[in-house]
């Protein structure tokens, strides 16, 4: 009668400790959503990284170069210089 109890209550604790390892905050299926919420994460990181790497070297060449910065505002910002005359081709859709 006594071993029956004490396989009972084995029992009962290996089924509680499965049920932890399957279910809830520290269980497998967590941890492994964890994993994949990390590994995106760090895939964001690596894009962003190389990103700023990008600003970072324009900053670098605007800071040296003042014809860059003409340039720059010229093509991106539409600015003419002083004296300058703008014209406007547009094509005719016939």
């Amino acid at each position: 009668m006594k071993r029956r109890v004490v396989i009972g209550i084995l029992f009962l604790l290996i089924a509680s400790l499965q049920v932890r390892l399957w279910t809830g905050e520290d269980s497998y299926a967590h941890v492994v959503e964890l994993e994949r919420k990390v590994e995106s994460q760090q895939m964001t990181n690596a894009s962003r990284l190389e990103r700023n790497r990008i600003f970072e070297r324009d900053i670098r060449a605007l800071k040296r170069d003042n014809a860059l910065i003409e340039e720059k505002a010229r093509s991106e910002l539409g600015l003419i210089k002083e004296g300058e005359t703008f014209y406007l081709l547009i094509d005719r859709q016939d």
